[in-house]
């Protein structure tokens, strides 16, 4: 059997990274990402993803070139498959001859295929104990617990792509700042927390009301209150508004993605659920307390320890793939008291935090 040579990154044209997943997973690539340039900075590189991700490819630019609208797949729950689009997206990709197209979305079962359809002349990525690799040189072995920011950089080294850093990052422009400003004028940085009581599955919200408590001991302390949602999580952000005796500025659907990372830049700390806001803070260095409720912290949490603090409750059904907890009671997230998550904001909020 021939050994597949090495890869040589001087010589690719096109690279494809296949990720079709949400904002929180994206920024967790980021890392990759800015490897992958910086090995092969002559290369255009095309994120495959959902439709949304057309505008993560517009803010990293610098690492990211163009991007394919990924029509869903069967047994992948993050968008409805439109099966009717497969046949034109795989020839579409084919069309472009990668050099080499990367798998970052999983271990492989689903995904591997998919990828080795991009008709690239290398692939590289996961594959899950007892099941086929497709190349030994060129995908590394999954690991269910690994942290997600640490595995892909883990590839890429298998790859010969040396680190450019664990951190992640959020590009903030002008436009970002002229929102923040319209929604919320004179707001002055370090003056304020955020409050964002929102999850894309209900399996991963803490109750809104212990939102509240937390929000009304930060109030007490002196601190402007900032309520933060989408417009479809008015419900949420409504519940802990009714349950709040201290005023809060209440910005729900007021902000873009861009705006609030901007707010987040400027904020003293944000206190979320593991969700894509609690990475928007990592990239942008808010400190942030995290109610970790179902996810498996030692994939998702900040790796700025000091920086980011995650609790949660050690229930033994975790990780849950669950979209409502099955359990009676939401054990994951009702045994995180409201005094916890208070007294571990208080702290951040009081300590001087060393320049990420």
């Amino acid at each position: 059997m021939n050994t597949p040579a090495p890869l040589d990154f001087t010589g690719m044209r096109r690279i494809a990274v296949f990720r079709a997943l949400q904002l929180g997973d994206l920024l967790c690539t980021v890392p990759a990402l800015r490897a992958l340039r910086a090995a092969a900075p002559q290369a255009e590189i095309t994120l495959i993803g959902l439709p949304w991700s057309a505008r993560f490819v517009e803010r990293y630019s610098a690492y990211v070139d163009n991007h394919m609208c990924f029509p869903g797949y069967p047994g992948m729950p993050e968008s409805e498959p439109r099966l009717e689009q497969l046949a034109g997206f795989f020839e579409a990709a084919r069309e472009r001859r990668f050099d080499l197209a990367i798998q970052m979305h999983g271990s492989g079962g689903l995904t591997n295929p998919l990828t080795l359809s991009l008709g690239a002349a290398r692939n590289a990525g996961f594959y899950a104990a007892g099941e086929a690799c497709p190349d030994r040189a060129t995908f590394a072995l999954w690991s269910e617990r690994e942290h997600e920011v640490l595995r892909y950089l883990r590839l890429l080294r298998q790859l010969g792509i040396a680190t450019q850093g664990q951190h992640l990052e959020f590009p903030l422009t002008e436009l970002d700042r002229a929102e923040l400003e319209r929604a919320v004028p004179g707001l002055e940085p370090g003056s304020y927390v955020c409050i964002h009581p929102g999850a894309r599955l209900p399996s991963r919200r803490w109750p809104p009301h212990r939102f509240a408590q937390v929000a009304d001991g930060l109030a007490a302390q002196g601190w402007t209150v900032l309520v933060t949602g989408s417009p479809d999580e008015r419900d949420l952000t409504q519940a802990v508004l009714d349950a709040m005796h201290a005023p809060a500025i209440d910005l729900t659907g007021r902000t873009t993605l861009g705006s609030l990372a901007a707010l987040l830049a400027g904020a003293r700390l944000l206190v979320s659920n593991d969700t894509g806001v609690s990475h928007v803070a990592a990239a942008v260095a808010a400190p942030s307390v995290v109610i970790c409720s179902g996810a498996d912290p030692g994939r998702w949490a900040p790796l700025d320890h000091e920086r980011h603090r995650v609790l949660y409750a050690d229930v033994p059904c975790r990780p849950c793939a669950h979209h409502v907890c099955p359990i009676a009671g939401h054990p994951c997230a009702q045994r995180v008291g409201s005094g916890q998550v208070l007294a571990a904001a208080a702290a951040l909020c009081g300590e001087a935090l060393s320049h990420p």
